[in-house]
């Protein structure tokens, strides 16, 4: 079955040549032009992925970004945008977007983008009858080919993105992991040293497994370093 993106934009032009290219590229297309139409796709086609414009009439793109994480939809989301500005930018990924790209791009990179965030996404289903093995620290219990974490035996949810973030510093507790090493094992290919999204990422990670995100005991602050994942000490 084809994956089946959404764009949702509102310039034709640049709608028609994405459009065209992700078809070329194996993909089922559908196009939105305007952030209402858009939103309304996102709840009833439940693509794979949106490709979503900041700039739109009738709800932008931060507001559809922001409707959509707050119904749940954790469908992985690459905001575009005409500003190189560093406020969308951390805006958008404060609100869920996954990735972000600056106009102009070429479609070529776009679909590269595209192809790498569902590959990060995708997870292996656990053959029928077998129960896999969860990551468990302190009361954080994590099914990495599930895609479930739960807290306290509460189930969380969780953008792609800041699952795969979760499970890597997971994978290496008690090491401490800068934020250019999260970036190129996370996110996998170059941000010009954009650390900003993993600090916002960390962020969002804190405010759903910390009991007080500002004394965090999973995820702890190596002032000048990183980050360090650590196991909760009892009592």
């Amino acid at each position: 079955m084809l994956n089946k993106i959404l764009i949702i934009e509102d310039e034709h032009s640049i709608a028609t040549l994405l459009s065209y290219n992700l078809v070329q590229a194996g993909f089922e297309t559908i196009v939105a032009n305007d952030g209402k139409q858009g939103y309304d796709l996102a709840l009833s086609e439940k693509p794979s992925l949106i490709v979503l414009d900041l700039m739109l009439p009738s709800m932008d793109g931060v507001e559809v970004c922001k409707a959509l994480r707050q119904e749940k939809v954790n469908t992985p989301i690459i905001m575009l945008t005409a500003k190189d500005d560093e406020f969308d930018k951390v805006l958008g990924l404060e609100l869920g977007a996954d990735d972000y790209m600056t106009k102009p791009f070429s479609p070529r990179e776009v679909v590269a983008r595209i192809k790498a965030v569902l590959r990060r996404s995708v997870t292996t289903p656990t053959p029928k009858g077998e129960t896999s093995a969860p990551m468990v620290l302190g009361s954080l219990k994590v099914f990495p080919d599930r895609f479930e974490v739960f807290l306290d035996e509460k189930q969380l949810d969780f953008t792609p993105k800041e699952f795969e973030l979760l499970v890597y510093l997971m994978e290496n507790k008690n090491r401490v992991l800068t934020r250019d090493q999260l970036l190129s094992a996370v996110w996998k290919y170059d941000f010009a040293g954009d650390t900003r999204i993993v600090d916002v990422h960390i962020s969002h990670l804190r405010e759903k497994i910390e009991e007080n995100s500002r004394k965090p005991v999973f995820i702890k602050t190596i002032r000048g370093l990183g980050y360090k994942f650590e196991e909760p000490k009892a009592g």
